[in-house]
């Protein structure tokens, strides 16, 4: 199966009964590829009633939506075969699907998490009245105000499931890339994405962001412009070993 960072939480074990009902009954809504991957793992859930859940929230996927995604080129061959099984092949007929989730169940308080209207200091004041279940939806379902204070939350799985939000754009992750006070493991999600790593401006903020593991940084440094790279060569805010391997990078262009 597919793996990201949210998924390796249920994976893991790491998802409380709570928080694997939610995904069990479509709740939580990451993009297809995470959500069908989570739905499936709970299969074998050693709850009975996650298990159930989830198999019965696979079953109200329409067949239609779900051929089509099958169709995708980055489903991987595991999941094709797991529907096949089920009697589900791949359908690249129609249109193709965007990264939405499949399914997707609304709750009381869900309308909620989409209020635009709220300021800053209004929407910090929400979240931090909500408990950790509702503090998850937000972060899949929410605004962008609300993904840009959750994805600094001290836990890594509220942090991770921000970045499995199929709301999220290239300007938010741009965002991330260049914010201290994220952790490194965002960093790292952000690194290890091909399409996110294709916007020079994403892989710029990485390499300059202090946060940023320095082998990751290192690694984006040959990609950088020779204009960044002198202002790099000179900028205290990064570690010293990629100041000088910038410097060292403008004197042999220069050569």
């Amino acid at each position: 199966m597919e793996t990201s960072p949210l998924y390796d939480f249920f994976r893991r074990g790491e998802a409380a009964r709570d928080v694997r009902m939610l995904a069990a009954q479509g709740g939580l809504a990451p993009r297809a590829s995470e959500q069908l991957n989570i739905l499936v793992l709970l299969l074998d859930d050693p709850d009975p009633e996650v298990r159930q859940t989830a198999d019965d929230t696979l079953n109200r996927i329409p067949v239609e939506a779900l051929s089509r995604f099958l169709a995708g080129p980055d489903v991987s061959l595991g999941l094709r075969e797991f529907f096949a099984d089920r009697g589900v092949f791949p359908d690249d007929s129609g249109e193709e699907l965007i990264d939405q989730p499949l399914i997707e169940t609304t709750q009381e308080g869900d309308e909620d998490l989409l209020d635009e209207t709220l300021d800053r200091d209004s929407v910090q004041t929400k979240i931090s009245k909500m408990n950790f279940t509702q503090r998850l939806k937000a972060a899949t379902k929410g605004t962008a105000e609300m993904r840009a204070i959750l994805v600094r939350d001290t836990n890594k799985m509220i942090a991770a499931a921000v970045m499995s939000s199929p709301k999220l754009t290239e300007q938010e992750i741009e965002t991330y890339s260049r914010m201290g006070s994220v952790s490194e493991d965002i960093l790292r999600i952000i690194s290890h994405n091909r399409k996110w790593m294709k916007s020079y401006k994403i892989m710029l903020g990485l390499c300059r962001n202090p946060k940023t593991p320095i082998a990751i940084s290192m690694n984006l440094l040959q990609r950088i412009q020779q204009k960044e790279l002198t202002q790099m060569a000179t900028d205290r805010n990064i570690p010293e070993p990629l100041r000088i391997a910038a410097r060292k990078k403008v004197l042999a262009n220069r050569t």
